[in-house]
């Protein structure tokens, strides 16, 4: 095979010398033509203070090639080699993947570096090490495999998102200065924090313009990403970016033969602003295995609208009112299992709870079927309360340092890397699922994983945990294809690619907030598609704030996801309930476009208005909220850009207000909104039109539908 390997996709490239072992080139497409001057340039200047040739970044990049960064592989066997001395050999390509083979003879370890460059023009990296050591050698104790890629000198600011319960995916943002801007997850889980989406890009960059290259760790464990920038850059690139999970002390250690393969790192190029990242990765989600092929049922769920008192009758009520409102989804949160009063007992005792119902859960799931509603149950498989008759019966299956480690909302962790504690969790689950007659799962995950030492390992245990969740999960939907599941975890501290491959929906923030949420949301949504993020219409005052907001905008931040209730509208007025009606029905209508088109984002007119919206993928249509949180220091609202729509068509833009009137803080709309208007896609997103000032806490929805061809410009 030729040298230069040219992985080329959707607009992007990945250049590859294989006879150096060296990635010379990964972003906007290449011409074939300019291959040559790619590699004629690979190489930098001879520096002084420095190595006696120029420096070079390979692929796998460690100590002993003059790398002084984090390094691609650590490990050692028996406190020996623990510089990896890797020599490059045999290579494998088709025109989008490429496996490179390495070797460290005196460490007695081989490594497999797969690069595959998918329909989206994303790029997955993923690291492979065995130990080939002979039976009797020590084990080999790997300590970080990580992918590193370069990036040019011209990115020079870095962002990734930081959060807190009910306040997951915020930016942060800042320049790239020398050293690491490192992110390390050390909580079980992706965590609240969780650097979700890490973007380095040129300097500005925004939703819509700028030039970006993204990595995200699709793994529900531990992990780490960032940015690494030294002096010397990195050959001729300025800084490497990458990330891997992040392995404890003796987590990892490989006998003869043994392997241990990565969690793929999702690398997006974006050409121009978030926006262009967003698009490929929104693909490559709608590509994973446990994505969702049907229609996303409108769901609600009952958790804050009965909490933990489950009256048979008053909840088979509650059913009926969803129905009515069209609801498709129904499903029973906590607190229907044995010894449940509330939080602090019962978790881990996954037998129908005979006091609160006596005839079991099977006649309210008939009861919902025969509403014409899927029925789902909720479970927070993988902890258990130290009151329970399963720690009780098993106390060696506790996740736990020592027995005195402390408790978080009251629960411990159940050791899954114990084969009997799992396959009893796995035959409880399977088993509801079949007597009930459950169709879907909402899969709790409460507290982090902290001092996680197995008991029956004596070993850390985070990365054993998280590929036996896995396990778990495509067990039970082994035994039931058509279950479905979604990934919760306090709200929304377990959202990522690796949870998405086995699940078909997330809960983006226990916050119903709709002010909150539009933010939540709205960077949510950089990473995966609006159809698998969870978003509810909840009560007039919302639960974790105890802000109040008007029914249109819940309803309009909702719309935007895979909508739902969580609210016990048994007692809403009728005026309320038909809202509920029309909003579902709006749902139903702009779900094909909603949930397969693309995602845009303005970038803001000021801190306290956003504009987002989804257009279909031949530019037929979109659909757009344009939202105030707050009240602004200007009293107007400026040519505010509609993005996305094609710029040599015409589309007719007007308001809908099927939801309700939105207020305003005005006296009246601009002259344009009562008709409507026509113009082309380059028109509104280049110079855009005012829109109306909302009242603070309002949202308004704004359509465009293609008209007709405009006439080509000389």
């Amino acid at each position: 095979m030729s040298a230069l390997v040219h992985l080329t996709s959707a607009g992007v490239s990945v250049v590859v010398d294989t006879a150096t072992a060296r990635l010379l080139h990964w972003g906007a497409a290449l011409h074939p033509a300019d291959l040559d001057a790619l590699a004629q340039t690979s190489t930098g200047s001879l520096t002084f203070s420095s190595f006696d040739a120029p420096r070079t970044l390979p692929l796998l990049a460690v100590e002993a090639d003059g790398w002084s960064g984090a390094p691609a592989l650590a490990w050692h066997r028996d406190s020996l080699h623990s510089a990896p001395l890797l020599r490059a050999g045999e290579w494998e390509s088709t025109a989008t993947s490429l496996r490179g083979r390495f070797a460290d003879a005196g460490a007695a370890a081989s490594v497999i570096l797969d690069l595959d460059l998918d329909a989206a023009g994303v790029l997955t990296a993923q690291v492979t090490v065995t130990s080939t050591a002979d039976p009797d050698a020590a084990p080999l104790d790997l300590l970080a495999a990580r992918v590193l890629l370069p990036i040019p000198a011209h990115a020079t600011e870095v962002l990734d998102h930081t959060g807190r319960w009910t306040g997951e995916r915020s930016p942060q943002r800042g320049p790239l200065r020398h050293g690491a801007h490192l992110r390390q997850v050390r909580r079980g889980r992706g965590g609240h924090d969780a650097p979700y989406l890490t973007v380095l890009g040129t300097d500005g960059f925004g939703f819509r313009r700028g030039e970006l290259w993204a990595a995200h760790v699709a793994w529900s464990g531990d992990l780490e990403v960032g940015v690494e920038r030294l002096p010397e850059g990195a050959g001729v690139h300025g800084a490497v970016l990458g990330g891997g999970e992040l392995l404890l002390p003796g987590e990892i250690r490989l006998g003869a033969g043994e392997t241990y393969v990565s969690p793929r790192v999702y690398l997006a190029y974006g050409e121009a602003g978030l926006d262009s990242v967003s698009v490929r990765l929104h693909r490559t989600a709608r590509a994973l295995p446990g994505h969702p092929e049907t229609p996303r049922p409108l769901v609600l769920n009952t958790w804050e609208a009965v909490y933990f008192d489950h009256d048979p009758a008053k909840i088979a009520a509650l059913a009926e009112a969803a129905a009515s409102v069209g609801v498709e989804r129904f499903v029973l949160d906590d607190g229907w299992f044995r010894g449940r009063p509330d939080d602090r007992s019962g978790l881990g005792d996954w037998y129908i709870d005979d006091a609160k119902w006596p005839e079991g859960l099977r006649p309210l799931a008939d009861h919902v079927h025969g509403l014409g509603m899927q029925f789902g149950l909720w479970f927070e498989p993988e902890m258990v309360n130290p009151v329970s008759e399963l720690v009780a019966q098993h106390p060696d299956w506790v996740l736990q340092a020592s027995p005195d480690s402390p408790t978080w909302r009251h629960q411990k962790v159940l050791d899954l890397a114990n084969p009997d504690a799992a396959a009893h969790l796995l035959e409880r689950l399977s088993a509801l699922v079949a007597e009930v007659g459950v169709d879907f799962i909402k899969w709790d995950h409460n507290r982090d994983l902290h001092a996680a030492v197995s008991p029956h390992t004596g070993r850390a245990s985070v990365h054993a945990q998280t590929t036996a969740f896995y396990a778990l999960l495509d067990a039970l939907r082994e035994r039931h294809p058509a279950l479905e599941i979604e990934s919760c975890a306090s709200g929304g501290a377990r959202v990522d690619l690796g949870v998405l491959q086995r699940t078909q929906r997330v809960w983006a923030s226990d916050s119903n907030d709709p002010v909150e949420r539009q933010r939540i949301q709205r960077w949510t949504g950089t990473l995966v598609p609006p159809e698998v993020v969870g978003s509810h219409v909840g009560p007039a005052i919302a639960e974790t704030t105890h802000r109040a907001a008007s029914l249109p905008f819940r309803m309009t931040t909702a719309l935007f996801g895979h909508a739902g209730i969580e609210w016990d509208i048994t007692g809403c007025t009728p005026e309320e309930r038909a809202a509920l009606t029309r909003w579902t029905a709006l749902y139903r209508e702009l779900r094909p476009l909603l949930h397969a088109g693309i995602t845009v984002r303005s970038d803001e007119v000021d801190d306290e208005t956003l504009l987002h919206g989804v257009v279909a993928p031949d530019g037929s249509r979109g659909v757009f909220a344009w939202v105030r949180l707050g009240t602004s220091v200007d009293g107007f609202t400026p040519r505010t850009r509609v993005p996305g729509l094609q710029a040599g068509e015409r589309y007719r833009l007007r308001m809908r207000e099927d939801l309700g009137a939105v207020a305003r803080h005005q006296v009246a709309d601009p002259g344009w909104i009562d008709a409507g208007i026509e113009a082309t896609g380059a028109f509104l997103e280049t110079v855009g039109v005012p829109l109306p000032l909302l009242a603070p806490g309002s949202a308004l929805l704004l359509e465009a539908v293609r008209v007709r061809a405009s006439a080509v410009l000389d």
